[in-house]
């Protein structure tokens, strides 16, 4: 076994730890009193957000000191290091405050600027995706797969929040909305995980940022997916803000078509 491999293996393992700490901080504190700040970008941070990003960067530090940690509430340590970690440890906060079941805890690892192991959790839906590099990706360890509907006209198309989206990124939306059987709003993260496993066919989100989909690429194409940024580009710790992932390669380049024609 290489080094790389052996680090995967390594690090798939420790970010499972990762993920069962974020849950059990979740579900220990989520009926406690919450102190909630609207930042800079209008969007919502609780003392739960920066609690648990605090804890796993300790627990990350402390295994490897010389990974890089980005993460959405702290300050980002070492960004440009060959192992990178990216940290969103709530993802979803609007819908964590509003007591809806979708958020979670997003987990990747980069190496060399490229996600090679992701993880989605839901924990109050006991749920958690993982995708790791080379290796199908599972849905609470059982392997899972895409399903590509027979067009894109029958496919079933989500976002975050049609908010997130520009005045000219809405129009791209508009067009994906007419080109798709129906849509699903407000999954957040767990959308990502619906599609990798054949529930859904087709995401697409705005105005996000790395720490809001770096676990997606292992994931989506663990199970068969595909995901890009809207001009087409794998997914790297420099993508972003704009994401679309699909179960099937052509409804993919098609969807890129519409988008860039809008």
């Amino acid at each position: 076994m290489s080094h790389y491999e052996t680090m995967i293996a390594s690090c798939a393992a420790f970010a499972a730890e990762l993920a069962d700490c974020a849950r059990y901080l979740l579900v220990e504190f989520e009926q406690a009193p919450m102190n909630v700040e609207l930042k800079t970008d209008r969007s919502f941070v609780t003392e739960m957000d920066a609690r648990i990003e605090t804890k796993l960067r300790a627990m990350i530090s402390a295994r490897w000191p010389e990974h890089g940690i980005i993460g959405e509430e702290e300050k980002w340590h070492a960004p440009d290091a060959e192992w990178v970690w990216v940290l969103d440890p709530i993802d979803g906060t609007a819908a964590f405050i509003a007591g809806l079941p979708v958020y979670g805890t997003l987990i990747a690892l980069a190496f060399r600027g490229v996600p090679v192991i992701g993880i989605i959790d839901i924990p109050k839906l006991d749920l958690r995706w993982t995708g790791i590099a080379g290796l199908s990706t599972t849905v609470n360890d059982t392997p899972c797969k895409v399903q590509a509907p027979a067009s894109l006209s029958a496919a079933i198309l989500s976002t975050s929040n049609p908010d997130f989206y520009s005045e000219s990124e809405s129009l791209a939306l508009h067009t994906m909305r007419d080109a798709t059987l129906w849509r699903i709003y407000g999954g957040a993260a767990l959308s990502y995980g619906r599609l990798a496993e054949g529930r859904l066919h087709m995401s697409m989100d705005s105005g996000l940022q790395i720490y809001d989909f770096a676990p997606f690429r292992p994931i989506i194409e663990g199970a068969g997916g595909i995901i890009t940024d809207w001009n087409g580009e794998p997914i790297t710790l420099a993508s972003g803000p704009r994401i679309l992932a699909a179960a099937d390669t052509k409804q993919h380049q098609e969807a890129l078509s519409l988008i860039a024609n809008s």
